[in-house]
């Protein structure tokens, strides 16, 4: 079994929860004020499991270990950038020859270091994307096991999908926490793509059909 977390309501008409700590000894869960009234009592239930499996699969630790390693690729970019810049034949000095050839072999270096520069910060956020879609459908299954009945937390989720409510302390950097994105969608293929959660329709898809 798990220690029982510590639950804390925050005053928001907009429903939905999270859940923090690095592991289950050191956890929390926070749900609003909105979700609370808004959920059957089983729909709930069903919400809470999914942010315990969230702590149960240490997904906040994955998450930070995910964040730093990708923070120190976007670092050795950003040194890669900057010393292409600086590079320049040193010791005895070159005949006309050596001297185009480095020229051009430090053209090339840069031009590939500015390539890295640009592209590793999206590849980075690109790769932590689709490891935090795939925590929420482990979570969303994961959820499911403990409550042994999938179908309240997709009628949850359908809930969470009609209401119209924003979360007045949403911001892009914690929107990963929430067991639903925080920012209302359009639904274009591109925000799917960038988006830290899988579309809500396939994940009421994966949980109904799950035999329990």
């Amino acid at each position: 079994g798990l220690p029982l977390p510590k639950i804390f309501l925050i005053t928001d008409p907009a429903p939905n929860a999270f859940a923090v700590g690095r592991d289950p000894q050191h956890a929390s869960i926070a749900l609003t004020t909105g979700i609370v009234e808004k959920l059957t009592k089983v729909e709930l239930e069903g919400v809470i499991a999914h942010e315990l499996a969230h702590v149960k699969n240490y997904d906040i630790l994955l998450s930070t270990v995910v964040v730093t390693l990708l923070g120190v690729i976007v670092l050795i970019a950003d040194w890669m950038g900057r010393a292409s810049m600086g590079i320049s034949p040193r010791g005895a000095k070159a005949s006309f020859g050596q001297r185009d050839d480095n020229q051009q072999n430090n053209g090339a270096l840069a031009i590939i270091a500015v390539i890295f520069l640009i592209l590793a910060p999206i590849f980075a956020r690109l790769i932590y994307l689709a490891i935090s879609r795939q925590r929420e459908y482990l979570a969303d299954a994961s959820g499911a096991l403990l409550t042994r009945y999938p179908e309240g937390l997709a009628e949850a989720l359908e809930k969470l999908t009609a209401d119209r409510h924003q979360l007045r302390l949403a911001n892009r950097a914690t929107a990963g926490l929430y067991i639903v994105n925080p920012f209302k969608k359009t639904g274009t293929i591109i925000e799917e793509a960038l988006s830290t959660h899988p579309p809500l329709a396939k994940r009421i898809a994966a949980l109904r059909s799950m035999n329990l």
